[in-house]
């Protein structure tokens, strides 16, 4: 595929991504995707991965379902699996690129690279964009303060010496 720069596209149901699945609310909607493969300037295989999403995730502000937009471009470097200088391998490819490493036969499955940067792509934490954000300033009564001070003890101890 390197040597013939060849570049494939297609589309995928979100249903079709299991590990995917777990993190989204449901699986209404798809992925559209393009695979390029190349060498660079440095004779550096590549597999360059273009992702566009809408993916279904929880506000953990509001509850509510919302739209997360994903647009990714990510360049794979491809890495022979069962090379003896692997990590040496890793560490040389240029910046910017991510280590794929790639089965002896030299498969890759697209819908797996679609589904691991999309997990990646994933906030921590899903906040709907322009939700509010719940600020509030929770007086402390003193009792609590002292509970919670682990010094308090030992200020009681200072005074009655």
């Amino acid at each position: 595929m390197v040597a013939a720069r060849r570049e494939f596209s297609g589309r995928l149901p979100l249903s079709a991504l299991p590990r995917l699945r777990e993190v989204l609310v449901d699986d209404e909607g798809g992925v559209a995707y393009t695979l390029s493969f190349d060498r660079d300037a440095l004779q550096v295989s590549y597999v360059e991965l273009g992702i566009e999403a809408q993916l279904p995730l929880l506000c953990q502000r509001t509850l509510q379902r919302f739209v997360f937009p994903v647009s990714l471009v990510q360049r794979l470097g491809l890495l022979r699996a069962g090379d003896d200088e692997g990590e040496a391998a890793e560490a040389a490819l240029p910046p910017g690129y991510e280590a794929l490493v790639v089965a002896e036969d030299g498969a890759i499955r697209p819908a797996d690279l679609v589904e691991d940067e999309l997990i990646l792509a994933v906030p921590v934490i899903p906040v709907s964009p322009g939700s509010e954000s719940v600020e509030r300033d929770w007086p402390v009564a003193a009792d609590e303060e002292a509970q919670a001070n682990p010094f308090a003890a030992l200020a009681a101890l200072k005074k009655n010496h």
